[in-house]
């Protein structure tokens, strides 16, 4: 059975990274992209990031232009775009895909281990994943990650533990953050 740890991923300046460096840290693994209306979700990232990096969370953003084209532009340019409008200190990784068969394998892992998103709360919420349901391109098959800003949460043993949807923003599963760095 793989392990998270298993994995290499590569940054945004396309060098290596050996997610085997990460044991002990909890990890929060999101998809995103800079022109969705969830990117300002950016701001919420940072505050966690802020809050509890320095007592073991690291936060992996993967930008990923399958939804909707909304990460269009380099690695350089994203990153730039992310620093200046929220100010995101935490690793930005390569621009990558997370379905399909060009899916980054870090990615299909995750998918295996938690493959569906929470129920949506709030009527506002359901109907947005009602929507995003219907387009084009989204997929049915087991796993598939159905938008920008899916979020997975891996311990420090690194199990994946959680997975949370678009329209869940990160101040709504801090408790379960918070608790699992002080496990």
């Amino acid at each position: 059975m793989a392990s998270i740890y298993d994995f290499k991923v590569k940054n945004r300046k396309g060098e290596d990274v050996d997610l085997a460096e990460y044991k002990g840290k909890v990890l929060l693994i999101v998809n995103t992209a800079t022109g969705c209306g969830f990117t300002p979700q950016y701001e919420g990232l940072e505050d966690l990031y802020k809050k509890y990096h320095e007592k073991g969370l690291e936060i992996l953003d993967f930008p990923c232009n399958q939804f909707g084209h909304q990460a269009p532009g380099t690695d350089d340019e994203i990153h730039e775009f992310c620093t200046a409008k929220y100010n995101t200190t935490f690793d930005q990784m390569a621009k990558v895909e997370v379905n399909g068969d060009k899916a980054e394998p870090v990615f299909a892992y995750l998918k295996e281990e938690i493959s569906e998103d929470p129920e949506p709360k709030g009527m506002k919420n359901k109907l947005a994943m009602k929507a995003i349901a219907k387009l084009p391109g989204v997929g049915k098959e087991k796993g598939f990650i159905k938008w920008n800003f899916t979020k997975f949460v891996v311990d420090k043993d690194g199990k994946v533990v959680y997975r949370f949807g678009p329209t869940d923003v990160p101040g709504d599963f801090e408790d379960k953050i918070k608790e699992l760095i002080e496990a």
